[in-house]
């Protein structure tokens, strides 16, 4: 689709906000009787703005991958800005360094890493007790003055949040795809040993034991730094092959987002992102800010999907109430294009990702309107988008704010 989007594309002063709350499908609550059983967290919520927006715009269901198939959020945010998930597949290795500000090359391979607590080569605590920002960031300063190169390859360290931290291991030539397939250290669960690296291919040969003898020396210099004491790795990959956000739409495009794997998947598209730390509010003002230097606006809250993932319902509920407060200030900027929708479905119940679709509202000047009373996953089936692929919402943001030509004669 993006290639006969290309030839369609024409220029204007229009502006596109996409706000993406995180996780934001939900399924009934089955807890005991009281105010949300039977009740998704969207109709849980007092969300009078979204609502009222809601019965002017146009709303559905999207699928961010395909049915039944349960998505992360690289492939859930891909989808939304347009780009086949499964043609356009970027490992978590190298969200995580790019959005830590890692400068990410065709000579990369980059891993995502988790400090941990090990005994007697069993993991006792995959997030090493979760420790304080601080306090690891100086840790991770410590290992990358420790090991800078292993065997001719360079490796450049990003602190985190908390246990987490990237590496990118940077070789003397440009590696292959195939360089990166390398399997996860981490076990998944406490109680277990490491898991050997293998490589899965034999360009990836090199790869894994590199990568191999770098846990080896972090384990030696982190020996006496119970409870972190040892690190786990996962998501090797490298820097995809994809056209930009600018090529692919004409837009300009600045992505807002508090966490580092969000503004990492957003520069590896080509788009603006700031190492902006804030609140929701402090979001939309950063927006405001910048509303006449670009033609596209990402702008991501969190916490819907942190409280899904907790099994907790009624803060999930909470944070959507907390966004809805928010949503005047969005619309006081009268962009000609407002898409309101989530990455993926995180139902409380279910205390993770799902696979079901998720609720969309398109607010623009030429969409039907007047069918749904409120956003929720039950109103939004009855709206005019349907069921769609998340890949249809921007060429529908494009056309309703006048981008797209028409197509043949």
């Amino acid at each position: 689709m993006q290639s006969v989007i290309k030839g369609l594309l024409q220029k204007n002063s229009s502006k596109i906000v996409m706000l993406v709350m995180d996780g934001l499908g939900g399924l009934p609550y089955r807890g005991p009787d009281g105010p949300f059983t039977g009740k998704t967290e969207l109709e849980a919520a007092q969300a009078p703005n979204m609502d009222k927006l809601s019965s002017v715009s146009a709303c559905g269901m999207h699928i961010p991958v395909g049915a039944g198939i349960t998505p992360g959020s690289g492939p859930g945010h891909l989808g939304l800005f347009g780009y086949d998930p499964l043609k356009w597949e970027i490992g978590r290795g190298v969200l995580e360094a790019v959005g830590l500000g890692l400068d990410v090359k065709k000579t990369d391979v980059a891993i995502r890493c988790n400090y941990a607590t090990i005994e007697s080569n069993v993991i006792t605590d995959r997030r090493a007790g979760r420790p304080s920002t601080d306090k690891m960031r100086k840790v991770t300063e410590r290992l990358q003055k420790e090991i800078q190169d292993i065997d001719g390859v360079r490796f450049i360290f990003g602190p985190g949040m908390e246990h987490r931290f990237a590496v990118v291991m940077r070789f003397p030539d440009a590696v292959p795809p195939e360089a990166a397939m390398v399997n996860d250290s981490d076990p998944q669960m406490e109680g277990k040993a490491p898991l050997p690296l293998i490589p899965k291919h034999p360009k990836a040969e090199k790869t894994a034991a590199v990568a191999s003898k770098f846990i080896n020396k972090v384990e030696e210099i982190l020996r006496d730094e119970h409870p972190q004491n040892y690190a786990l790795v996962r998501g090797f990959s490298t820097h995809p092959r994809m056209p930009s956000f600018l090529e692919a739409y004409g837009l300009r495009a600045l992505a807002i987002a508090s966490y580092p794997m969000y503004r990492g998947l957003a520069r590896l598209i080509g788009m603006e992102a700031p190492d902006f730390e804030g609140s929701f509010e402090e979001e939309i003002e950063y927006m405001k800010d910048n509303w006449s230097s670009y033609d596209f606006f990402f702008i991501h809250f969190k916490k819907t999907d942190s409280f899904g993932e907790d099994g907790n319902f009624a803060e999930k509920a909470r944070k959507i109430e907390e966004a809805d407060k928010a949503l005047p200030s969005i619309l006081a900027l009268k962009p000609d294009a407002l898409i309101i929708t989530g990455d993926h479905s995180t139902p409380a119940v279910m205390k993770g990702h799902s696979w079901h679709p998720v609720p969309v509202m398109l607010h623009a000047p030429y969409v039907l309107g007047g069918v749904t009373e409120s956003f929720s996953e039950r109103q939004c089936l009855k709206g005019e988008l349907g069921i769609i692929p998340s890949t249809a919402l921007m060429p529908l943001a494009l056309a309703n704010t006048g981008r797209l030509k028409k197509f043949g004669s």
